[in-house]
């Protein structure tokens, strides 16, 4: 793979980030697959089809704030 192939590393002008370019080979456009269907599906072990015993508590738990 030649150097001209590969990603490059790019300074954003006035911030303290960089990007990087695109990989050789793909899109910035989502394909229909990366897309969630609804927001029951979105979650992992939502989408899989069977519901844990913990599933409920965990999402009705919230974090301690400190």
């Amino acid at each position: 793979m030649s150097s001209s192939d590969r990603q490059r590393i790019e300074r954003v002008r006035g911030s303290r980030r960089a990007k990087l370019t695109p990989a050789p080979g793909t899109t910035a456009e989502p394909t229909p697959a990366d897309e969630p269907v609804d927001a029951a599906t979105a979650g992992g072990a939502a989408s899989t089809g069977s519901a844990g015993p913990n599933d409920e508590r965990m999402r009705r738990d919230v974090p301690p704030h400190y």
